[in-house]
């Protein structure tokens, strides 16, 4: 087993740590090279089954005999569980160790994977999902503090870029597959294919991951409880406006959310390492990076969330077209990353991210303005554009977030990335149901046209950052 760490911060390293007289300096070779394969394995599962099932939404709601609108909790379910549980999963590897909680994490992700591939109602399908969220906010919770003890320092910038492009790739990588398994295979099998690699990147983790000191601190419940409940009600109550509950339920499940945001806030502002790191949002480039990438993933999640309806029950295609059709977007996103974070280290992200999400906007604007009867050439164009503008915003937006926080909050930093992350393509599912609910025949076409103008409203935020303080 690995010895433990001197780490990368003011945390004081343990004593057993201390004897161990291994260099801080990142772990050797090989084992730093299996540890970054597990790390980067963890990831892409976590983040592509955030929307893996998205393509399969039809053929899911019509084998459990349930509407489309409610189908989407397929994917709420998973988005509403990794928010809700990723930030105080940061602060227990603070306090347990980093490698514990991944590990944990990965093994119910795993199992809960096989229960969803098991699933033959809707109900079953939803509770199951919601605990392989849990093991994925376990994942991505420690990701990006791992790399901190897994790579030397000189290399570190190398290790976030490489983390945010797999995150990045595997984010839209989940149509094309889906498309690929669903070509071979019933949807069980999106979700019975990650046992195996589950289990191997168990095994992986526990010879390879580094041991790391613990902070020797408490955990805080009731932030974590007031940020549960924010969070939890805050998207809870958008799904049920998109469901048709009452307006009554709806309005006190937001107001308890607003309020108990507010308390949070008002709880974490005395505190020097918050679990929600408002301190980090007093630095004017990061509170924009953070918004802006809440937006884009909205009208992301939305668009991504919608088109398979629209392919599906609007063009009459099915489930392996719609997945194909799809691929374009991701296929774009993961050869436009590198180049993009190349151009981030003589660019401001203000720059790039502004341009690139207009571009997105304006691909999704096209989309939503499709004729009746599109060849596939008009779709692919479409969703090439799309695929731009989202890949020259993703990777400089990662970059900026990351690097603007001090040193010794990378941990707040790369936890705020991906709860924005999360919080984003969570709103923008949520808003289908709604959109849906409002206008039940031309649904997916006002889904496209609102996620166009959030895409533009982020390419706003942007923009703004270059002339942020």
């Amino acid at each position: 087993m690995p010895a433990r760490l001197m780490p990368d911060s003011p945390i004081r390293p343990t004593r057993s740590t201390a004897a161990a007289g291994v260099p801080a300096d990142g772990v050797p070779m090989p084992q730093r090279m299996w540890a970054i394969l597990t790390i980067a394995l963890g990831l892409t599962l976590a983040v592509l089954d955030g929307g893996i099932a998205n393509v399969a939404l039809p053929t899911i709601a019509r084998e459990v005999n349930t509407s489309p609108a409610n189908s989407i909790w397929v994917v709420n379910a998973y988005q509403l569980a990794v928010t809700i549980a990723l930030l105080p999963l940061s602060s227990l590897g603070e306090i347990y160790g980093y490698r514990r909680i991944y590990q944990a994490g990965l093994t119910l992700f795993t199992l809960a994977s096989l229960a969803c591939s098991l699933s033959s109602s809707l109900p079953t399908l939803i509770v199951a999902r919601m605990l392989q969220g849990l093991g994925a906010a376990g994942i991505m919770s420690v990701n990006s503090a791992l790399i901190r003890f897994i790579y030397p320092r000189r290399w570190l910038g190398r290790g976030v870029g490489l983390n945010a492009t797999v995150g990045s790739i595997a984010s839209a990588l989940g149509p094309s597959v889906a498309s690929v398994i669903l070509a071979v295979a019933p949807w069980p099998w999106l979700f019975a294919i990650n046992v195996p690699l589950g289990l191997l990147g168990a095994v992986i983790a526990l010879r390879t991951l580094p041991m790391t000191p613990l902070s020797g601190s408490r955990f805080d419940f009731p932030s974590a409880a007031l940020q549960a409940v924010a969070f939890g009600l805050l998207l809870f109550g958008i799904s049920e406006m998109g469901h048709g509950d009452s307006w009554v339920r709806v309005s006190v499940e937001l107001t308890v959310a607003a309020v108990s945001g507010c308390v949070l806030v008002v709880r974490q502002l005395s505190r020097t390492a918050p679990l929600l790191p408002v301190d980090l949002l007093r630095i004017p480039l990061f509170a924009l990076s953070v918004t802006t990438s809440v937006c884009a993933f909205i009208a992301q999640a939305a668009a991504q969330v919608s088109m398979p309806f629209l392919f599906e029950h609007h063009f009459g295609l099915d489930q392996v077209m719609t997945g194909l059709l799809m691929t374009p977007w991701p296929l774009v996103v993961a050869v436009i990353a590198p180049f993009a974070g190349r151009l981030a280290d003589k660019y401001p992200a203000g720059l790039l991210g502004g341009a690139g999400l207009a571009v997105m906007g304006l691909g999704l604007l096209a989309m939503s303005l499709l004729p009746d009867h599109p060849s596939t050439l008009d779709i692919v164009w479409r969703m090439t554009l799309c695929g731009i503008g989202f890949g020259f915003f993703n990777t400089p937006n990662n970059r900026a977030i990351i690097t603007s926080a001090p040193p010794i909050r990378t941990g707040g930093a790369s936890g705020m990335q991906a709860t924005a992350r999360l919080l984003g393509q969570s709103t923008g599912a949520a808003m289908v149901a709604l959109v849906f609910t409002a206008f039940p025949l031309t649904g997916t076409t006002v889904t496209l046209f609102i996620a166009a103008g959030v895409a533009g409203v982020a390419a706003c935020v942007s923009f703004s950052r270059l002339t942020a303080a």
